[in-house]
């Protein structure tokens, strides 16, 4: 399938991404979902199949099997000087 994004010429092509949402105040994120992604602007298109799923897991979510620091992204004063 031709990418969707205006002036793309690529096509999406079936891979895996991690995804990233917030739920209920918190970041989650998931692995390993299947996507198809455009090679050449990197778009990617998520089934509706695969949106339900990441829903019934937000739903019940079990124990995350790894976790990662959150960094907040802020300029600081000594930064910008």
């Amino acid at each position: 399938m031709n990418c969707s994004i205006k002036g793309c010429p690529g096509e999406y092509e079936p891979t895996q991404v991690t995804h990233a949402v917030r739920h209920r105040g918190r970041i989650i994120v998931i692995d390993h979902v299947p996507a198809e992604m455009c090679r050449v602007c990197g778009d990617v298109l998520l089934e509706p199949e695969t949106l339900r799923r990441i829903e019934h897991l937000l739903a019940d979510l079990p124990e995350p099997t790894e976790s990662a620091p959150l960094y907040e992204y802020a300029l600081s004063a000594s930064a910008s000087s």
